[in-house]
């Protein structure tokens, strides 16, 4: 009978591969605190990040692995923590370092306005929050505020020091938008510069903290604002909303192309609105046709983040303040959402073991 300690549970582990980075447990320093009293064995997964949508693949793996090799070990008990990994890209040579102390910057983004984009930024933000994560978000949409309605606030930041207002927070996620600092209801008829220098106070002035994930919610399009965030931070990467129909998926490849070009990595793509399913008869109607996103991903050989149906609920949380994955944590949409930004969040872990960068904290 094997003798349980450290080296033979260690051997065991150490055959469990990490599903999304490659590499096993071991050689990845990913085993913590191990602990063995009697046949009983206790350890630690250090995860990339708390949203890993395969933590359960390895639980399951490391526990036969050991089990395997160890037939006459007792209770097998498996903790998890994370430290995630800052993928921050400078590809424009910028000069000045925003928001230091955030390790991850996503630009939401579509090519058209009315597919869903901030419903999207604010699940998928609020999604990481319920996974544990410590996560911002910005309305960039100068011209159109609505994250302050669909997080459910209208408090107006305080002054915290000199020169910086704190960050408002709502379902676990801190934020900022030009629509808790202006009347409610009042038009910006900004020029591009204005909306650039708006944009950089709203990250400069604003007491953001340590930030695993800073969501960027930006307008429609493919301008100023889009530009802004290129060349004034370092971007980990964009998610692409989109509905299925042909008109919206062409503006949807223009914004690929604009980051792209600026050479954002594209995290993936999101199929908003892609069929209803009828509360009454069950009965499913692709209203705005289905799976055309998922084909363009292949296409262009960028992740596909999933499918987020029809639902009423997603407008009544908008509306009311209270995202879908709060108000609704069980339901298809919200699994939907959480599946996304887990699928992000995978994508960022792959995308930083290029660089490995870590900011402590």
């Amino acid at each position: 009978m094997p003798i349980i300690n450290d080296e033979i549970v260690l051997k065991a582990l150490s055959t469990v591969q990490e599903p999304e980075l490659g590499g096993d447990l071991v050689s990845r320093k990913m085993i913590r605190n191990l602990k063995i009293e009697g046949s009983n064995i206790t350890f630690t997964i250090m995860l990339t990040t708390p949203a890993c949508p395969l933590k359960d693949v390895m639980e399951k793996q490391s526990t036969a692995a050991i089990r395997s090799m160890v037939p006459d070990a007792g209770a097998i008990k498996i903790n998890f923590d994370s430290d995630v990994r800052m993928n921050r890209q400078n590809p424009n040579g910028q000069q000045e370092q925003l928001l230091p102390m955030v390790k991850n910057i996503i630009a939401i983004s579509s090519g058209k306005g009315g597919v869903g984009k901030s419903t999207v930024s604010v699940n998928l933000a609020v999604a990481l929050a319920q996974d544990g994560a410590r996560v911002g978000l910005l309305d960039a949409d100068v011209y159109g505020p609505n994250i302050p309605m669909m997080m459910g606030s209208s408090e107006k930041p305080k002054q915290v020091s000199a020169d910086k207002i704190g960050a408002l927070e709502a379902h676990g996620v801190k934020m900022m938008s030009i629509g808790f600092l202006v009347p409610p209801g009042s038009s910006m008829t900004w020029r591009g510069p204005m909306v650039h220098g708006a944009l950089q106070q709203l990250m400069r002035e604003v007491e953001w903290g340590t930030l695993d994930y800073f969501i960027v919610d930006m307008p429609p399009g493919t301008g100023d604002a889009q530009l802004t965030m290129t060349q004034s931070v370092q971007l980990s990467g964009a998610v692409i909303v989109s509905t299925p129909q042909d008109v919206a998926l062409g503006d949807a490849v223009r914004g690929i192309a604009m980051f792209q070009q600026m050479r954002v990595p594209i995290l993936g793509i999101v199929e908003n609105m892609s069929y209803f399913n009828c509360p009454h008869c069950g009965m499913r109607t692709e209203i705005f046709d289905h799976g055309k996103a998922e084909i363009e991903a292949k296409k262009r050989n960028i992740p596909f983040l999933g499918n987020i149906p029809i639902d009423t609920n997603i407008r009544i949380g908008g509306d009311n303040g209270v995202p879908i994955v709060v108000s609704e944590p069980d339901s298809a949409v919200a699994q939907a959402f959480k599946h996304a930004a887990r699928q992000m969040a995978a994508r960022i872990s792959v995308l930083a073991t290029r660089t490995l960068p870590v900011i402590k904290g």
